[in-house]
């Protein structure tokens, strides 16, 4: 019921939340790492990170980060409803590419993407040096609407998450999946 609720005050303040299917891979991702420290990056009113939580460890933190005070005021409600303690919860008000750089080297178990597209690939980045090894990295929106497969597709947000798919496929230090969950989820593992 309270995802439910906080799904419709997302669309009610403009955000599409993450599909239930993309959050149910989201808890079994963490769930599967054990995860105790995570990073989220697009807090939203809480649906992703309600589903994270729920597949951490019950010591786990989730540090969530998003620019408006308005979206995490609805999230803080909506943490507090789902029964989840407000010490499970380190919310940061700031632009995620200021606020990353001062996240501790490899002390991170995941990292959720959920923001920009435009800013990915520095996401991305980030995460390489926040994990630690075999460490997972999950962005969604992988699938951009289904305009990936679409080479037609030109517009700047598909063809720049094209881009950061193919470069984490690509990539030595990953071990990836793209997953058909919700508008896809490209997870990704950090090498050891």
């Amino acid at each position: 019921m309270v995802l439910q609720t906080a799904r419709t005050l997302a669309r009610e303040v403009g955000l599409e939340p993450v599909a239930p299917g993309a959050g149910a891979a989201l808890r079994l991702l963490a769930a599967a790492g054990g995860a105790r420290a995570v990073v989220e990056i697009g807090t939203g009113t809480g649906v992703s990170g309600v589903w994270l939580l729920r597949g951490m460890r019950p010591d786990g933190v989730l540090t969530t980060i998003d620019l408006d005070n308005e979206h995490q005021r609805i999230a803080r409600r909506i943490f507090q409803e789902a029964g989840l303690a407000p010490s499970r919860t380190r919310i940061i008000t700031g632009r995620a590419l200021d606020v990353l750089p001062r996240l501790a080297d490899g002390a991170y178990d995941m990292i959720f993407v959920d923001a920009d597209p435009a800013e990915y690939s520095a996401c991305v980045d980030a995460a390489l040096r926040l994990l630690r090894p075999a460490g997972v990295l999950a962005l969604n929106g992988a699938l951009a609407g289904g305009r990936i497969a679409d080479p037609a597709a030109r517009d700047l947000d598909t063809v720049t998450i094209r881009e950061v798919v193919k470069a984490v496929r690509e990539s030595e230090e990953w071990i990836p999946a793209l997953l058909p969950a919700g508008d896809g989820l490209l997870a990704a593992v950090k090498h050891a």
